[in-house]
């Protein structure tokens, strides 16, 4: 069954098939909402507001309307807009990440020189990313983490096509400025998560 086929059984009155949108679904969203709320190191929460956007959606089923967007596109936006009202409440939007809560520790003799190498890469990936502005930050995990094409991500933030491609190339730009150093070493090619 299509995920349209799912909403208009659900509409019709068949609540179990929302089950089966939230199976689809769930990885995804969980996902992304933790890369957003890593920067605020608010991981913890991440699946309370997977939860809440998936009862958010259910309870506005009814008003979403396919010919304007797909569910997955409409999902990420409610997930996006769930994780900002929680960042509110916080206000720990800027507290960053210790990556070192994140890494084994491990005494570095252990550890083969490649390990260390990958998990600093990561670090610093992660580092970077954190830095950006929430909206090239959304857009860059959006296009490189979750997989959506431009279009999709445009709906997700209420942007133009233009104006998420522009976002995208910023956030590359900091971040291959950031990690200049890193990039130059031969053995260091490829920022560690970062497509090309």
């Amino acid at each position: 069954m299509t995920d349209s086929q799912l909403i208009r059984e659900i509409k019709e009155g068949n609540v179990e098939c929302y089950a089966e949108l939230i199976r689809r679904y769930e990885r995804k969203i969980l996902s992304f909402v933790t890369h957003l709320l890593r920067q605020s190191n608010l991981q913890h929460v991440a699946e309370d507001i997977c939860q809440e956007t998936f009862y958010k959606a259910y309870k506005s089923i009814h008003s979403f309307r396919d010919v304007e967007a797909t569910f997955s596109t409409w999902l990420y936006t409610i997930a996006r807009n769930t994780v900002l009202s929680e960042l509110r409440k916080s206000r720990n939007s800027d507290v960053y990440l210790e990556d070192a809560q994140q890494m084994p520790m491990a005494s570095v003799k252990s550890l083969p020189e490649a390990v260390l190498l990958r998990n600093e890469r990561e670090r610093m990936v992660r580092q970077a990313i954190n830095s950006l502005p929430e909206k090239q930050r959304s857009a860059l995990i959006l296009r490189e983490y979750e997989q959506l094409d431009y279009n999709e991500i445009a709906v997700i933030l209420n942007l133009t096509v233009s104006s998420v491609k522009s976002l995208l190339f910023r956030a590359r730009q900091s971040i291959k400025g950031q990690l200049e150093t890193y990039i130059m070493d031969p053995h260091l090619d490829e920022a560690e998560g970062m497509n090309r």
